[in-house]
């Protein structure tokens, strides 16, 4: 009934397919949403089609891509997926400022591509996240110094709405909806394929620098980071984990400090020097090409970070300053917590680090994405092989951890990236608590989807 509508490469699958298990694989399993039938849309007019023809048998759609969602919120859907992973081309344009790709494409083979014809542009820092699953949440990533955020390269996009119509949206179409696919996407329409700035790639390789520290050395390591983000120059990126490695400690977790730079290894020397005087148990460095950096970093498609089928009890905060008494007390609660069972040996705490002049040049008011002022984005992920006995235990400690954040900056109201939300923060929390934001989010919801179709990525 929906196949003779759609074009001759679409497909459409159920559970008794062999293809079911790996198009429906997420990265989070806690809340996942439930599946009844896949269909994989060919073109930008395949989407717009299932979207019609589910409407008409009243049955909720999801657009999924790589499968990287991991918000609780989700776990609500029960219906079709529309898989965009046939929509994946990359075609720049004449003059080289802007290329047009499909809604499927992701990170790792965005850059190769790019990279190869002399260019880069704005993608989340894991090779295996889509550009629109970061991107209509604002979209962190290695470039934002220079070039802001995902959104912020938006020119225009192809959407397809809660009714089926495909629109295409831009500063001068649907200029209101413009203003919500930038921040608050997931909430509005399903992007079939949109274009984006691209820049020309300026250096051939990146500095990188990989370094372990013992937990003594976490007081100062942190004041040396706020120190280091009172003069990071757009070209530098860092992020620090804590978390367990066995070969220099069985008794401790360790800090891990993942530190980049858009250019030679001299550049970046001033940056990186007193973090050399501090003590690293261990460094590794290598200057890479841009494409090359994530494999380095251990955030490619084909590492485990990027894998498939865990629990992940993700707790994010928004923060301006690491305030080093909190940073202890997150510390020993991670060290206490992540004994409690074995399984729980590879959940970690990350702290991104990305450089703000690209992102601060945006005027706030421009787009849905309401947290410009966040200089730090910190999360737990409290990861394990599913097993519902441990649910509520990972979950209190994310809690935990993330009062632990927050409290560490009285006066400020919390804050949560979407892509990293769990799913119980307050809307103010996420789309921000400027009364206009939401009143305008509300409205515009209400307009574009008055039935709530698209309402289970931390639905307004």
């Amino acid at each position: 009934e929906l196949l003779p509508r759609l074009s001759e490469s679409a497909v459409l699958y159920a559970e008794d397919d062999p293809r079911f298990k790996e198009a429906t694989a997420r990265w989070q399993w806690y809340k996942a949403p439930t599946v009844n039938v896949v269909v994989e849309a060919g073109t930008d007019e395949d989407v717009s089609e299932i979207v019609k023809y589910a409407n008409s048998q009243n049955v909720p759609f999801l657009a999924v891509n790589t499968g990287h969602g991991s918000t609780a919120t989700l776990g609500k859907f029960n219906g079709i997926q529309i898989s965009l992973n046939q929509l994946r081309q990359i075609d720049i344009q004449p003059g080289g400022d802007s290329a047009i790709f499909g809604g499927g494409v992701y990170g790792g083979p965005v850059m190769e591509e790019l990279w190869e014809k002399g260019y880069v542009t704005n993608t989340g820092s894991c090779g295996c996240v889509g550009l629109l699953g970061p991107g209509l949440g604002g979209g962190h990533g290695r470039l934002q110094g220079l070039y802001g955020l995902i959104s912020d390269g938006f020119v225009n996009l192809n959407v397809v709405l809660a009714d089926g119509t495909l629109v295409h949206v831009s500063p001068k179409s649907h200029k209101d909806l413009f203003w919500c696919m930038k921040g608050a996407g997931h909430n509005f329409g399903i992007v079939t394929s949109f274009e984006a700035k691209i820049y020309p790639r300026k250096v051939d390789t990146w500095f990188s620098k990989i370094c372990t520290f013992t937990e003594d050395k976490l007081e100062r390591f942190h004041e040396l980071l706020n120190e280091l983000s009172d003069k990071q120059p757009p070209e530098l990126i860092h992020w620090t984990l804590y978390w367990n490695d066995p070969d220099v400690s069985t008794t401790k977790p360790v800090i891990h400090w993942s530190f980049e730079y858009i250019g030679s290894e001299e550049a970046a020397r001033p940056y990186f020097e007193p973090f050399d005087e501090l003590g690293p148990v261990s460094c590794r460095s290598a200057s890479l090409p841009y494409p090359k950096i994530p494999q380095n970093e251990g955030t490619s498609a084909q590492d485990p970070i990027c894998g498939k089928g865990l629990q992940h009890m993700q707790f994010d905060a928004g923060l301006v300053k690491y305030n080093v008494t909190a940073q202890r007390a997150i510390y020993n609660l991670f060290a206490e917590k992540v004994k409690h069972d074995p399984s729980l040996e590879y959940s970690f705490i990350v702290m991104e680090g990305y450089s703000l002049q690209g992102v601060d040049n945006v005027d706030p008011a421009e787009s849905a994405f309401a947290l410009r002022d966040d200089k730090l984005l910190v999360a737990i992920n409290v990861q394990y092989p599913p097993n519902a006995s441990l649910d509520d235990f990972a979950i209190e400690w994310g809690k935990q951890t993330r009062k632990l954040f927050n409290d560490g900056q009285p006066g400020r109201r919390p804050t949560t990236y979407i892509n990293y939300a769990f799913g119980d923060e307050p809307m103010e929390a996420v789309y921000g608590y400027e009364p206009w934001r939401l009143e305008k989010l509300r409205g515009l919801k209400k307009k574009y989807d008055p039935h709530g179709r698209f309402s289970y990525f931390n639905p307004i």
